[in-house]
């Protein structure tokens, strides 16, 4: 299973359910960054997703976006591949 980085806030329900999503297909593991507690993690998620909302997933060395962007990745059947790591 692949690496699941996540940038989140304390109260943001995008972030919550894509936990939930994660966790549904084996995701036993998530590293949760608190841009609300910490502006220095803001700023990398900014500089490095060239966005400003939570909450931003990264598997592996992907980044896959937000909670609408994991949603289509799961309906287009991307985000098992991805996180077992074998996406094309």
């Amino acid at each position: 299973m692949q690496h699941v980085k996540m940038y989140t806030t304390a109260v943001c329900p995008f972030c919550i359910r894509a936990k939930q999503i994660l966790k549904s297909k084996g995701v036993e593991q998530i590293e949760e960054i608190r841009i609300d507690t910490d502006p220095a993690a803001r700023a990398v998620m900014m500089e490095t997703t060239q966005r400003r909302t939570v909450p931003q997933i990264f598997i592996g060395d992907t980044h896959v976006g937000g909670c609408d962007d994991l949603v289509a990745l799961d309906g287009r059947g991307g985000l098992v591949p991805l996180l077992a790591g074998t996406a094309a």
